[in-house]
């Protein structure tokens, strides 16, 4: 089947067009949009349009989009230009942002906690701006939750890399040369993605340590199979959305004190511990590393936001004192074609959520607690509560 044209949009039509550019990141093998969600909106009435090559990373062709009733577009520029909501996966450039039309919708990824810049351009530009990061974690919420969704699948991949890493297998294997003891796995953040990384070694046949500052998730650790590490820090708790709040000095040392002794014992550590709208603390240092059994594996998932381990480089394995440090970026995308089904289903969530059947139009209430949260820039303004009282504006 041929590649449909796209007629510049008639301003006097009254439905939203849907626009899914494809990412131009390199490293990006996920896809923000599968067939299966592309015809969640065409049966309610919607028009959507896909670049052409969306899904080559996930061995989806075109025509399997067309199928689904989307129409397909050769031209990058005419997509931004004539979309009325835009749906990614990565932030844009700021040139993007430029070539999208007052009044438009621009929903995916968008760091507005350190991209400042990014979120002027989108309100300067008049671009109703919705950032994933931001949706609340709330019970309601949970189905377009994307750090969520995308988190736990990191913490999947995140074991099956380090095993593949080690040079010893995870289970105890009993044979007629005698018995292999398990490998000792050390999770450190029982978040998302820690919770699915304790699963996972756990059925992988591993003994299973895990810390986290919370005292409330050890229910959760030991019901997956999981030792919970206890390490008296006094006072800790998390925020309202369920992350870790920040420790003092103090008890960050109790914390790197407490935890070298069981880094020492382990073969494979993974760190998962990660402060929302901060960089990321540093819970392995090399004093801890210097502790470990040569030929150990961390890896270490908060590379990207700062890193959790000293010394560890973003995108790169490297060794220290025998240890293997691997800080490769984009976990969940070791696993793109289920991550990419996953954040597809949490955009297509999200719309559906506020899609008026009537007007076939995506309603945007800005009185609605999640739309409150996760909306950055409208009417051309920053509008965010939280972002705007971490840059102090008034």
């Amino acid at each position: 089947m041929g590649h449909r044209l796209v007629e510049p949009l008639n301003k006097t039509r009254t439905t939203y067009d849907y626009w899914y550019p494809r990412e131009l990141d390199a490293g990006e093998t996920r896809v923000p949009v599968i067939p299966d969600s592309v015809k969640r909106f065409t049966d309610q009435g919607a028009e959507v349009h896909i670049e052409a090559g969306m899904g080559q990373s996930v061995r989806i062709e075109d025509s399997a989009y067309e199928k689904a009733g989307a129409t397909i577009v050769t031209d990058r520029t005419a997509l931004l230009n004539n979309a009325d909501i835009v749906l990614r996966l990565r932030k844009p450039s700021i040139e993007e942002v430029g070539q999208l039309k007052k009044g438009s919708i621009h929903i995916s990824f968008l760091d507005p906690f350190n991209e400042n810049e990014l979120v002027d351009a989108f309100a300067a530009a008049g671009v109703t701006s919705i950032s994933m990061e931001m949706i609340p974690r709330t019970t309601r919420a949970q189905k377009m939750d994307a750090l969520s969704s995308q988190a736990s699948l990191a913490g999947y991949a995140m074991v099956v890399l380090a095993a593949e890493r080690l040079d010893k297998i995870l289970p105890m294997m009993m044979t007629p040369a005698g018995t292999i003891s398990p490998s000792r796995v050390f999770i450190i953040g029982a978040g998302v993605a820690g919770l699915q990384a304790i699963a996972t070694a756990k059925r992988m046949g591993a003994r299973v340590d895990a810390f986290d500052t919370r005292p409330v998730v050890k229910e959760q650790v030991e019901s997956l199979g999981g030792k919970f590490v206890e390490i008296d820090l006094g006072e800790t708790g998390q925020t309202a959305g369920g992350y870790a709040n920040a420790l003092t000095p103090e008890q960050v040392q109790l914390q790197l004190d407490g935890q070298k002794k069981v880094c020492a014992q382990s073969d494979i550590v993974i760190t998962t511990a990660q402060l929302f709208g901060r960089p990321a603390p540093t819970v392995v240092t090399k004093e801890m590393l210097e502790a470990m059994k040569p030929g150990s594996v961390v890896v270490d998932l908060a590379v990207e936001s700062g890193g959790n381990v000293e010394g560890s480089v973003a995108g790169e394995e490297v060794e220290i004192n025998g240890v293997k440090v691997i800080g490769l970026a984009n976990m969940p995308g070791r696993v793109a074609n289920n991550a990419s089904q996953m954040y597809s289903a949490n955009l297509h969530n999200l719309v559906l959520e506020y899609w008026n059947k009537e007007t076939k139009q995506f309603d945007l209430d800005m009185e609605d607690e999640i739309i409150k949260g996760c909306v950055i820039t409208h009417d051309g303004e920053m509008v965010n509560e939280m972002i705007k009282n971490i840059r102090g504006d008034k």
